[in-house]
């Protein structure tokens, strides 16, 4: 064969390989333009507009950032469906979950005669060891159950303060649930009275935290009412209950009404109570009461079953009889009625007494007529048992014709005056006379139904008693804004002064920080912090340091007078919060101070503040202290 025969059979096929190959090129590019151009279509028909297609012979690769796992699988789904799925490259990316939501923190803390409970989630930042140490601390020797969870989320505002509110407010309470939240409490606790649930009731009121809301549902058994007591007054003065029991709501309301016939125009009030002599309490009640408002003036005395109706001196005895043979007749079984109907007694006739006066001081004073010698020492001890052995003086005389049950009626009277803050008994032939204040609202019913029981269904008696809240222990305290706003008024008369360039309380100030004690001893437990502010003399550093020595003095001065500083702090603002220009020496004068804050919950969630930091009561009052109520110092 020729060499160009060869030649020629070569081009052939070279010219073969290369529209072969061309061919092939063309047909893949056809094949990726087709591939992506259907794949991209596809996607954007769905919606899926962010995913990138590219493709590479005959791999389909997608990219991109899909929105959640989800649609990322249906972009893939949906470019298998154009093109076979072993083709498809996957390339994206799922975008980033948004952070979740922060649970909601809460505990509850049980408490009964078997220990204490403790069950809920706390943020971490909470100091768990710290929060079972006081809950031991609290429980002495009884079991701590501890079923607390917790999670790694910031401590939403109010749960630090409501958690150390809680803490706080278990200790008061022997058998209780409370309920904690971020910013609220509630707590349901069983007290063993009524004086003691209204006790609880205002201390811890008073102990909250300002901006936590705080709900209580404190319950106290029902009374045992021993002797079951019962007294109401008509006289010209008008118609008021000593005393008033009652064994239901019904009853409760059955007897008001009686007595609003009869004339009552207060309020009046009437305790719910258990030991009731019959179920027929309240008609035999409403039946005495219509029987006194028939006669016009008098008393009418329940003890237990015994009812003793005393008409006015002066009744006209036909209708005394009417009344009383009616009331007689009507009442139900059990109840006996005693009726008396006094005689008219000569003004001008001068009957023996015997008079017990108390002071507003405590000092007792015994004075008038007295049986025996052996009636008046036991009187005298009985007074000085009742009141002190250095308050009383005894100015008695001995007579030989007073009453034979005269010793009952003295001794009656005398424990009767005891429920008083000041007042005084006189003890006459025909009754006993209590009168004067008390910061007890209960006063009047324990002092009826004494002389009630001492007495006997035969005696009259009278009591002539006001309630006065300015004496009651609980009702009289103050509240935190009102300290706050006294001790701002002491301050701002009386300034607190230092040595000059020093933390040492100048003598003169020594009478202010006594007042200012006084006031704090009234006040209970309070969150307080003693701010210490300087001018702007000096270096900053150097007046912030003297600002909080100032402060901790203030501090030191009113531990060493004996008031109770647990939930108080010290802290130096130094010059940082100015009340008056620096640049002339009045108002370096004014800037120169010490303040008395209440702290407040911050509207926002400390950073970095502990449980146990709350309980002490060292947490922050905020950025800014609030308007000054006081000053101090001479000079920085």
């Amino acid at each position: 064969m020729r060499l160009s025969s060869v030649f020629a059979i070569a081009a052939t096929f070279t010219a073969a390989a290369v529209l072969a190959l061309v061919a092939a090129n063309l047909s893949v590019k056809l094949i990726e333009e087709t591939s992506e151009i259907g794949v991209r279509t596809a996607l954007d028909e769905r919606g899926m507009t962010w995913a990138e297609v590219e493709a590479d012979g005959l791999q389909v690769t997608l990219a991109g950032i899909a929105p959640t796992e989800a649609i990322r699988f249906s972009a893939l789904s949906t470019a298998g469906g154009i093109v076979d799925a072993a083709r498809v490259i996957d390339d994206m990316q799922v975008e980033a979950a948004a952070a979740l939501a922060a649970p909601r923190f809460s505990a509850e803390v049980l408490r009964n005669d078997a220990g204490i409970s403790i069950i809920g989630l706390m943020p971490t930042s909470t100091d768990h060891d710290d929060v079972l140490d006081r809950i031991r601390a609290i429980a002495g020797t009884a079991p701590v159950t501890d079923l607390i969870e917790t999670a790694d989320y910031p401590a939403p505002a109010g749960w630090e303060d409501a958690l150390g509110f809680a803490l706080n407010a278990m200790e008061r309470l022997p058998r209780a649930k409370v309920s904690v939240e971020a910013g609220r409490v509630s707590i349901n606790a069983i007290t063993d009275s009524g004086d003691e649930k209204t006790q609880l009731e205002a201390q811890l009121n008073r102990a909250a935290p300002p901006g936590l809301q705080v709900a209580l549902d404190i319950a106290a058994p029902r009374p045992v009412i021993t002797p079951f007591t019962l007294r109401l007054v008509k006289s010209e003065d008008g118609t008021q209950f000593d005393a008033c029991s009652a064994d239901t709501e019904h009853a409760r309301t059955q007897i008001m009404s009686a007595a609003m016939r009869a004339g009552l125009t207060g309020p009046g009030t009437c305790q719910i109570g258990m030991g009731v002599p019959s179920p027929n309490w309240s008609v035999a009640v409403a039946q005495a009461i219509d029987a006194l408002a028939a006669l016009g003036a008098g008393s009418v005395t329940f003890s237990d079953a015994d009812v003793t109706l005393v008409a006015a001196a002066g009744t006209d005895q036909d209708a005394f009889d009417r009344v009383v043979g009616e009331l007689e007749n009507d009442l139900p079984e059990v109840f006996a009625l005693y009726a008396k109907l006094p005689e008219t007694v000569d003004p001008n006739q001068g009957p023996p007494e015997f008079v017990a006066t108390l002071s507003p001081e405590g000092l007792v004073q015994l004075r008038g007529r007295l049986s025996d010698e052996n009636l008046r020492s036991v009187t005298d001890s009985f007074a000085r048992a009742a009141f002190g052995s250095d308050n009383v003086y005894t100015a008695t005389r001995l007579v030989d014709d007073l009453p034979g049950d005269w010793p009952v009626r003295v001794l009656a009277g005398l424990e009767a005056l005891s429920e008083l803050s000041n007042g005084a008994v006189t003890v006459s032939p025909t009754t006993v006379l209590i009168s004067g204040s008390t910061g007890n609202p209960q006063a009047c019913t324990n002092i009826a139904s004494l002389l009630a029981t001492k007495l006997g269904e035969a005696e009259e008696f009278d009591i002539r008693v006001r309630y006065e809240e300015k004496l009651d222990p609980i009702a009289a305290l103050p509240t935190p804004d009102e300290c706050e706003a006294e001790i701002a008024e002491i301050i701002g008369t009386s300034k607190i002064t230092f040595e000059p360039g020093s933390a040492t309380v100048d003598a003169s100030a020594l009478g202010t920080i006594d007042d200012i004690a006084e006031v704090l001893k009234q006040c209970g437990d309070i969150r307080l912090e003693i701010q210490g502010h300087t001018d702007s003399q000096g270096r900053e550093e150097m007046n912030q340091n003297l600002s909080q020595a100032r402060a901790q003095s203030v501090l030191n001065e009113l531990r060493a007078r004996r008031v109770l500083t647990a939930s108080f702090s010290a802290k130096g603002y130094g010059e940082s919060n100015p009340i008056a220009s620096n640049e002339e020496e009045e108002g370096r004068e004014a800037n120169r101070r010490i303040e008395f804050k209440l702290i407040r919950p911050k509207p926002t969630t400390p950073e970095g503040e502990t449980t146990l930091e709350t309980i002490a009561g060292s947490s922050d009052t905020g950025d800014t202290p609030s308007e000054t109520e006081g000053s101090t110092d001479e000079q920085n």
